[in-house]
């Protein structure tokens, strides 16, 4: 065994026997450790071919044993500048001899094997005690050493771009590439590579039956994992169609939120994307006997629940994603033909919570408010969300107006249209002992309108109006806000500027 200085001390007072790189070289480590193991004795050690007559037979002229076996842990540059340390702690955290003893190992890996990460030290332990490590490994650990080098050179080139070149510059890395049955249409071809991440995602989701994810399957799922995630606290269930949510409602059961939640659009949710913020049992995913589903994301499933689902149809994706939280990741990326976009995460639901008008909004409404602000918060632009609070304390989305290219559209001819559509249905089931123009007014006079931006006119207002929607939350900042605050005094309506715009294209 022969180690640098600072892990022969500690590998000597371990009590194993170790011979130091000086000893084996004749020449002193240099330059505060600097230069080491950059010696033909060490290199030709490890990049020497054994089945190679002639290399064989210049290392025994020159009195080189060769090395089988290289360990190396680089100098933690990644860890020093992520603890803030300066420029001169992070160039003393470049290592040069590290990097070059694991190209060198790696380059001649059906000889050499190159171990990189504490974690396979077991496993290479194992195969010790067997007395050889499998040309199988040898490779594996070769690739996983090249990538090593090729993330530690990133970290490097990245903080000394912005650091010394006043370059901002941006390397992402993704994994274990796999072909997907297709992309957005079936004449496109896909792929999906993962990227490292401990928060909640679908990429650390856990497939338990059903086909192979399809490229859209993975943007749905998103989808309603990210507006789930938002009342993961909560006993709650999302319905995506097309990355929109088509049904969103919390429930004291997990069947009570999943009936809620389907109401919001019967007819879109056929074909949906359903998440779950609890592990359903079986009597919430009978609810969904006669109802066809593309994929169920839950924590877990109850055993005889996961049965009936299996049974339910082969096609069916089932999913098992903990919504535990992780680390978070801060940015979104976009490609763009030539370019990426990236933004921080959006955070939050509102800066602030300013009554714009004389009609008082009660607190009590709040709740349902944050409730469609959320919603609308993963609905694509321009979107408004339509939100009832059907028991104390529960809500559910009682229409959406989605990817509409004006805000009048989105109210009047979806989310107000569609409203009174569903409450139709309602009032056919429950037969209350009232009209049903009383039925559908009484309740849209107690609903709360979210909107993802600002009005630009005082249109919406008035149509939301005509529809009897008295609680309309908005960002608010047009330069016509003060028509769109005196159409709202005008018209009985409570307007709320939050200060915080959600656009999502």
């Amino acid at each position: 065994m022969i180690s640098t200085g600072g892990t022969a001390g500690v590998l000597k007072n371990a009590g194993i026997k170790v011979k130091d790189v000086s000893e084996l070289t004749g020449f002193p480590e240099m330059m505060d450790g600097r230069v080491k193991t950059l010696h033909p004795k060490i290199h030709g050690a490890i990049l020497g071919l054994r089945d190679n007559p002639s290399h064989v037979k210049e290392a025994a002229e020159q009195g080189i044993e060769f090395i089988d076996i290289v360990v190396v842990n680089l100098y933690p540059f990644e860890k020093t500048i992520a603890e803030g340390g300066n420029l001169e702690d992070a160039i003393e955290n470049i290592d040069i001899g590290g990097p070059a003893l694991v190209r060198a190992a790696a380059k001649n890996y059906r000889h050499v094997a190159v171990i990189t990460d504490p974690l396979d030290y077991p496993l290479i332990l194992k195969e010790l005690r067997h007395h050889e490590i499998s040309l199988e490994t040898k490779e594996r650990l070769a690739v996983k050493a090249f990538r090593r080098i090729a993330d530690y050179d990133c970290a490097i080139d990245t903080y000394l771009s912005q650091t010394l070149a006043n370059e901002d510059i941006l390397r992402l890395k993704f994994v274990e590439g796999r072909t997907l049955r297709y992309g957005e249409n079936w004449h496109q071809r896909a792929k999906f590579y993962r990227e490292e991440v401990s928060e909640p995602s679908v990429a650390n989701a856990k497939q338990l039956h059903g086909k192979a994810l399809s490229y859209n399957n993975y943007l749905d799922a998103e989808s309603a994992l990210n507006l789930a995630l938002g009342f993961k606290d909560s006993i709650a269930v999302v319905v995506v169609k097309h990355c929109n949510p088509c049904g969103f409602a919390t429930g004291k059961t997990l069947t009570e939120a999943l009936s809620r939640a389907w109401e919001g659009d019967p007819m879109s949710s056929f074909g949906s994307i359903i998440c779950m913020t609890r592990k359903p049992d079986l009597a919430t995913v009978e609810y969904l006997k006669g109802r066809f589903v593309e994929m169920i994301i839950a924590p877990g499933y109850d055993e005889d629940a996961l049965f009936f689902l299996k049974n339910k149809s082969k096609d069916l994706r089932i999913l098992e994603l903990s919504l535990e939280n992780g680390v978070p990741f801060e940015n979104t990326y976009r490609y763009i033909i030539g370019g990426m976009l990236v933004q921080s995460r959006n955070r939050g639901l509102y800066e602030k919570w300013e009554v714009a008008t004389q009609h008082p909004f009660p607190e009590e409404k709040r709740g349902l408010a944050e409730f469609a602000l959320t919603a609308c918060k993963y609905t694509r632009s321009n979107a408004v969300v339509l939100a009832r609070e059907y028991e104390k304390g529960f809500y559910q989305i009682l229409a959406i107006g989605a990817g509409q290219p004006n805000r009048v559209d989105a109210i009047r001819k979806l989310a107000a249209t569609k409203a009174v559509e569903n409450l139709k249905m309602l009032y056919e089931r429950e037969k209350p002992r009232v009209s049903e123009d009383e039925y559908i007014k009484s309740i849209m006079g107690e609903c709360v309108l979210a909107s993802d931006a600002f009005f630009p006119f005082d249109d919406s207002i008035i149509y939301s109006a005509e529809n009897n929607i008295r609680y309309i939350v908005s960002p608010g900042g047009s330069i016509r806000d003060k028509e769109v605050i005196d159409a709202a005094n005008r018209l009985g309506v409570s307007l709320v500027f939050t200060g915080m715009r959600h656009f999502l294209h």
